[in-house]
């Protein structure tokens, strides 16, 4: 019971003397400039504006590859980064560039369709990027027609 005592004063005195200290003669101004200037760009993004963001190749033959291009600008404040880009199904194929592009500059991205299926089709192509939703999505709609019964492949 006594050593509980003896432990307990000690903790206690410590506490009382280590807190004599004034925290904001620690602050360094420069550092508080410093990150003042780096949370202002903080909240700059880039903006991916497509020109576009669905697009209908209309009545395609099955197995007859088709592609398009998406065009878009980077309207926001900072360089633009596409990370990757995918398709909701391994028919269709995004290609992008891994280049930054710069406020108001251009970019594109190629959309490569193989025409599997039939019938109406949607497929969906989604964008990580580093703007600040994080995802941007673009759509590609085409009608598939079946092959004849007398044409070979």
């Amino acid at each position: 019971m006594k050593k509980g005592i003896l432990v307990l004063g000690v903790l206690t005195a410590m506490i009382f003397t280590s807190c004599k200290e004034d925290a904001t003669s620690k602050v360094n101004e420069a550092n508080v400039e410093v990150a003042a200037a780096r949370d202002a760009q903080a909240t700059e993004f880039p903006v991916m504006a497509f020109d576009e963001a669905e697009y209908d190749f209309g009545t395609i033959d099955k197995g007859n590859p088709v592609e398009h291009k998406f065009t878009f600008t980077n309207t926001g404040k900072a360089p633009l980064v596409i990370v990757d880009a995918k398709s909701s199904c391994g028919c269709t194929v995004p290609e992008y560039s891994k280049n930054p592009v710069a406020p108001g500059e251009k970019g594109e991205l190629l959309v490569k369709y193989n025409a599997s299926g039939t019938n109406a089709i949607t497929k969906t192509i989604t964008i990580k990027a580093n703007t600040e939703k994080g995802t941007e999505t673009l759509r590609i709609k085409a009608f598939v027609n079946a092959p004849t019964a007398g044409a070979s492949k």
